[in-house]
């Protein structure tokens, strides 16, 4: 445990990305199985404990430190990790590896929900402050050091001097403690190979475009699409004794049980095999509905029948990456289309379509029709529209986001002018800062106009802009209500944002009635008076367009 608590600890202050990329490399060379494989999938997001949770964690301290001081400690600190591995109480601190990762990592997986604060408990006692810390970011699974999950397979991948692809493409079918991807790194076993029917296929990624950088891409090369507000999905159909369906998410999460309508369709499609790349909608009454609508279908572990009745799910299919055991995702992408196109034109079902492709022989064209997809013909679909998307017609379908082959070119935002209202301390880095924000706009009430909250943004800004955001919360604020500070705020008094985001929708949870989509702080107007700020009616105008 001790190893594995240093490597976080080194991770979260090495500031270069080589240098995460060898402390990993290094870890996983020196430490033995099957250390090495649970501390990969601690830093892949790949743990997770039925009862061990940031619960339990916070019952545990409050046996143990006054609350009141746990509280304003938590506060400061804004990590709950870092604020319990400092209060808990010194014991006798282990020895170097006495405790192996392996053996906590069972601990807090076969305990059971009665005897597991003993367990959990006895752990921290034998852990020094940065065990602790090691241990609870294991249950919080907020890791927050730096390292992203791709970059842990490469630090694997470099182990055994592969590629990154190979590593992507195996991992979704491997099983801890990935014992076999370790023997086979270091060559002593030959490739892993799993039996999983319907396997998920790591996602082919954009980056996002400028428009000043189109001048640098030949049109001829490109193959244009409309960019859709749903989410991403992968519809895979296998065969093992029987069909087996499977919709994962973008990231890998088995998400079939949420959408049965879906499984039933892909089941009954004129294939043995087929895996394919699209986008999950709700489509009503021959409309694709807006992102809020679909809302109403995620994350559910039961689906009713008014629920399907009334939501009824859809997949927009983008590309075509196996059919009938053949893998086709290293074809270019003009001959994966070819054959989406055909696939789904002998589909005959009408929760499954085709992407519609943009007829465009210039960037102007696509620019314009980019700006108003209503006028390029897109019909009653046009308010589901987020963007475009352009891909190399001689593109491989290739995990991860490579240079220069996909890119995401969305619709510029909408912005409003809103008056800041509340701020709370962020997390992590940020625990110190007042940078987590609620802003308003005016509207007119029974009592005259007043300022109702319409969103939440902590991101958008500049480290030297979310300076002086702290300092003028710290001192404008006229109330607190815990961790939040009220600020200031009148027709003559406060501080007025640029808000910038990606679509509204109408929100009976929210007071001001409407719902924003990925708000987030554009400028800072110390130039504009608040009672220049927008009204409440620029969005109800929005939701009319």
């Amino acid at each position: 445990m001790n190893r594995f608590a240093q490597l976080l600890d080194r991770l979260q202050r090495e500031p270069s990305r080589l240098g995460k990329l060898r402390l990993m490399t290094d870890y996983f060379r020196s430490a033995p199985d099957p250390d090495r494989g649970f501390g990969l999938a601690a830093l892949t997001g790949a743990l997770s404990f039925r009862y061990a949770k940031p619960g339990l964690v916070k019952a545990l301290i409050a046996t143990r430190v006054d609350p009141v001081l746990f509280d304003l400690s938590y506060d400061f600190v804004g990590d709950l990790s870092e604020t319990v591995a400092l209060l808990w109480p010194a014991g006798a601190a282990e020895e170097e590896d006495a405790l192996p990762l392996s053996t906590v990592v069972r601990a807090l997986s076969d305990t059971g929900k009665i005897d597991l604060p003993r367990v959990l408990a006895e752990l921290l006692d034998g852990l020094d402050e940065t065990g602790r810390w090691a241990l609870l970011k294991l249950i919080t699974g907020a890791m927050r050091i730096g390292a992203s999950a791709r970059l842990a397979k490469q630090a694997v991948a470099k182990l055994g001097g592969k590629g990154i692809d190979e590593i992507e493409d195996l991992w979704h079918g491997l099983a801890l403690p990935y014992i076999g991807l370790f023997a086979w790194l270091e060559g002593r076993e030959p490739r892993p190979i799993t039996d999983d029917p319907a396997p998920f296929c790591p996602a082919m990624l954009a980056h996002a475009l400028e428009e000043e950088e189109l001048t640098d891409l030949p049109p001829a090369e490109f193959f244009a699409e409309w960019k859709w507000d749903g989410i991403r999905v992968q519809a895979v159909v296998g065969e093992k004794s029987g069909k087996v369906v499977r919709l994962f998410s973008r990231t890998g999460e088995d998400i079939s049980a949420a959408f049965p309508d879906l499984v039933d369709m892909l089941a009954s499609l004129p294939c043995r095999t087929v895996s394919i790349d699209g986008e999950l909608l709700i489509r009503r009454d021959g409309r694709v509905q807006s992102f809020s609508v679909l809302q109403q279908r995620l994350n559910r572990k039961r689906v009713c029948a008014a629920l399907l009745a009334d939501y009824p799910a859809h997949i927009r299919a983008y590309d075509l990456l196996s059919l009938d055991g053949e893998d086709l995702r290293a074809l270019p992408f003009f001959e994966r289309r070819r054959g989406l196109e055909a696939f789904v034109a002998c589909a005959d079902t009408a929760r499954l379509d085709l992407s519609p492709s943009i007829d465009f022989k210039s960037w102007d064209f696509l620019a314009a029709a980019r700006r108003d997809p209503l006028a390029a013909g897109v019909g009653p679909d046009a308010a589901a529209i987020e963007g475009v998307m352009l891909k190399r017609c001689d593109s491989a379908y290739v995990p991860g986001r490579p240079k220069g082959l996909w890119y995401k070119w969305k619709r510029d935002p909408f912005t409003i002018d809103a008056v800041l209202m509340y701020a709370q301390r962020g997390h992590g880095k940020r625990s110190s800062f007042y940078s987590d924000y609620t802003f308003g706009v005016w509207h007119q009430t029974a009592e005259g106009e007043a300022l109702v909250a319409v969103g939440k943004a902590y991101f958008g800004f500049t480290d030297e802009e979310l300076g002086k955001l702290d300092h003028y919360v710290r001192n404008h604020t006229s109330n607190r209500f815990g961790p939040v500070r009220e600020i200031a705020h009148g027709k003559e008094e406060g501080l007025v944002l640029e808000i910038a985001f990606d679509g509204v929708n109408r929100s009976s949870r929210h007071k001001s009635g409407v719902a924003m989509r990925f708000p987030r702080i554009n400028r800072i107007r110390w130039d504009k008076p608040v009672r220049e700020a927008d009204r409440l009616e620029a969005l109800d105008a929005l939701l009319r367009e």
